[in-house]
């Protein structure tokens, strides 16, 4: 029987990453050396308390059922971890716990857009950005971020007739992957242009705790008028190592929480509850690990970032994420072509900067997922490969 797929499954493609994975598995077979730099997985391990919070309640056979909601310990523990991190007050019905935030990202265009509704996501951007409204018929516009203005999106170049049509925005700083922090005074440009137009914020604050240079990065929610027009989305993943218990959360605009748990209530029965008591135990417990863990990602941000430019490719440390934004070496336009070509003569696999949107052309990201000497041996894997002699 022949089967037919839908619209939107179709335009759904692996893409570069299965060629990607396809060409590091034949190198794995020829026995070679692989620096895989594409997948921002965290190598580091979560805290011993995290983990012991976890066993011990995997350990209680009634933690196996239902958990249908987010138990109230955890939202005490999202509230109290806001007023301490950020200076965020939030009450009770401005919290809820997400599978994850790419899942919360997928739906909550499902709770905010009707088909045909305007959706203004970044390019360069994460995919799930624009992939989300997609999935429920929502049409997107993609604002530019261009280095001259130092990946920040320019309001006064987004066209009125897109500014009055757009019901929702996706922002997202530290950005993943063009790797920049935003300045205090953009989120107040921004909050005055989400209330001129009546559009809905979602900043995703992703990698809020990884940040570089001497630099602090707070909450889009600790700026005057933010909760009038947004939602913030929080990931353990990143800061804890939490990646694969799948545990994040909204937090912001009363009515836009309350209406996305009903949404959420139809095909969602809870995370696992010791994940939950793993994530309350992290966000409970002390910072300390999360602080050093962000000078680690430092350290490997230099040594990467300092030995490519060593060795004639001119990469700009990063501000913030687990990542480094790399424009390509010069000689190179292609940035498939470039990884591909890359991996086959260094063992260093990176992501092409065109699959973050069609301004990712000419760059190309890679992961701070491996220690300080092990950068050191990729970078010198690129040097002696010849690919910068171009």
């Amino acid at each position: 029987m022949e089967v037919t797929f839908s619209d939107k499954a179709e335009r759904i493609k692996a893409g570069i990453f299965a060629v990607l994975n396809e060409k590091k598995e034949e190198l794995l077979r020829q026995g070679k050396t692989v620096y895989n730099l594409s997948v921002g997985t965290p190598d580091f391990q979560p805290a011993q308390h995290i983990m012991d919070a976890v066993s011990t309640a995997a350990q209680d056979p009634n933690n196996y059922k239902y958990a249908l909601v987010e138990l109230p310990e955890l939202l005490d523990a999202i509230r109290g971890f806001y007023q301490r991190r950020f200076g965020v007050k939030l009450e009770a019905d401005e919290a809820m716990e997400l599978y994850g935030s790419q899942e919360g990202m997928t739906h909550i265009a499902w709770t905010l857009c009707n088909p045909g509704e305007l959706v203004l996501v970044p390019n360069p951007g994460y995919p799930i950005f624009g992939i989300g409204p997609q999935l429920c018929d929502a049409e997107i516009w993609e604002y530019p971020l261009y280095e001259e203005n130092g990946f920040l999106p320019k309001f006064s170049d987004i066209p009125e007739e897109i500014a009055q049509k757009a019901k929702l925005m996706v922002v997202s700083y530290p950005a993943n992957p063009i790797c920049r922090v935003a300045p205090d005074s953009f989120y107040r440009e921004l909050i005055d242009f989400a209330k001129n137009y009546h559009i809905i914020i979602l900043h995703d604050s992703a990698y809020s705790d990884i940040v570089f240079g001497g630099r602090t990065c707070g909450s889009f929610l600790s700026f005057e008028g933010a909760k009038e027009v947004g939602v913030e989305f929080y990931s353990l993943s990143k800061t804890f190592n939490y990646t694969g218990a799948r545990v994040s959360f909204a937090v912001g605009n009363a009515d836009v929480i309350r209406k996305f748990k009903t949404m959420r209530t139809q095909f969602d029965y809870g995370t696992f509850l010791p994940a939950q008591y793993g994530a309350i135990a992290a966000l409970n417990g002390p910072f300390d690990q999360v602080q050093r863990q962000c000078r680690q990602y430092e350290e490997r941000n230099k040594t990467l970032c300092g030995g490519l430019r060593s060795i004639g490719w001119n990469v700009p440390d990063s501000e913030g994420t687990m990542f480094v934004w790399a424009p390509l070496p010069d000689g190179y336009t292609n940035s498939e072509e470039f990884c591909v070509e890359l991996m086959e003569k260094s063992g260093v696999i990176c992501t092409p900067g065109s699959s973050f949107g069609s301004l990712g052309e000419g760059y190309v990201r890679m992961a701070l997922t491996l220690p300080p000497e092990k950068l050191r041996e990729a970078v010198e894997s690129i040097r002696v490969s010849g690919i910068l002699d171009k």
